[in-house]
């Protein structure tokens, strides 16, 4: 599948409009020049050539330097990757925890005017893309109610505050994006608990626990809940790729310093070398986040052991 990932991205990428040299010497450059630009990134060698190099180059760990800002692009990517795992991590915490909850009230109340209307909420929130959560967020905080920033992970004069006040502007700054991507995973953590859960209230054992005399909410929290968590640990540990990949639209409408956002930018400046990178580290994370779902499926279900 990684192989896959990798052909279809290089493909694709010499496939979209746009040319590297073009955009790093700008529309006045001369076609001696952009000759001599192509050949100095190995632009002017056939696509099977370029592709057998950077294969090989990425098989050893080396990425290849940025073709827009000369940097090496593993080094760009290590310093963008604590502020995505900062940010997409605690929101997937969050998201579940929450998801959690009220995917277990839904359950409980199935059928009725609470659980109708906690189902329209999740659907809501799941269906709503990112980008235009975030942009309604930034309209209200930052422009209408001037609460909180909107951009950037923190202020411009946050080298310069006490501790407490620098953790107090990394908090405001985090506010918006965590909120952006919580709220629409607690939509689908929510819709996946609640559903999980009405499959495991029909089990056999179910029935045989409520026929004991034990009691509605023992038998949803013993029996009902820690067995509907099964597929949600599987689809947490199919979460694992976000930690890399991250809202890429979220962090580039938030300005936030991640993978996602340097993503963007290098897409805009058809930097090749970085969005191989970026599309290569998130396909082995998705076949990582694969095995990680197993292993901790067997761990939690004695069945499956």
């Amino acid at each position: 599948m990684v192989i896959g990932v990798i052909t279809l991205t290089f493909v694709l990428l010499r496939l979209a409009p746009g040319d590297p040299a073009e955009r790093l010497l700008g529309p006045t450059a001369t076609a001696a020049q952009l000759a001599v630009v192509r050949h100095s990134l190995e632009l002017d060698r056939p696509l099977p050539a370029q592709y057998g190099h950077w294969l090989a180059s990425a098989a050893r760990g080396n990425f290849g330097t940025s073709i827009a800002t000369g940097q090496p692009v593993g080094r760009m990517l290590a310093r963008a990757w604590p502020a995505t795992v900062r940010l997409v991590g605690i929101s997937l915490i969050l998201s579940y925890l929450l998801g959690v909850v009220l995917g277990a009230i839904q359950a409980h109340h199935g059928g009725t005017s609470t659980d109708t209307a906690l189902s329209v909420a999740s659907v809501t929130l799941l269906a709503m893309p990112g980008y235009w959560l975030g942009l309604m967020l930034v309209m209200l905080f930052t422009y209408e109610l001037r609460w909180l920033p909107a951009f950037g992970a923190a202020g411009l004069d946050a080298d310069f505050l006490p501790p407490g006040a620098q953790l107090v502007d990394a908090l405001r700054h985090l506010a918006l994006p965590l909120a952006t991507l919580t709220l629409i995973g607690v939509g689908g953590a929510a819709r996946f608990v609640r559903g999980a859960m009405l499959d495991v209230a029909g089990q056999p054992f179910v029935l045989v626990a409520r026929a004991k005399g034990i009691g509605t909410r023992q038998v949803t929290r013993r029996h009902v809940l820690r067995n509907a968590l099964v597929p949600v640990v599987t689809l947490l540990g199919l979460s694992l790729p976000a930690l890399f990949s991250g809202a890429v639209f979220v962090e580039a409408i938030f300005a936030w310093p991640g993978v996602g956002l340097v993503l963007v930018q290098a897409v805009q400046a058809r930097d090749y070398p970085v969005v191989m990178a970026a599309t290569t580290v998130s396909a082995m994370l998705v076949v990582a986040g694969n095995l990680l779902a197993e292993l901790l499926v067997a761990w939690v279900d004695p069945r499956a052991r």
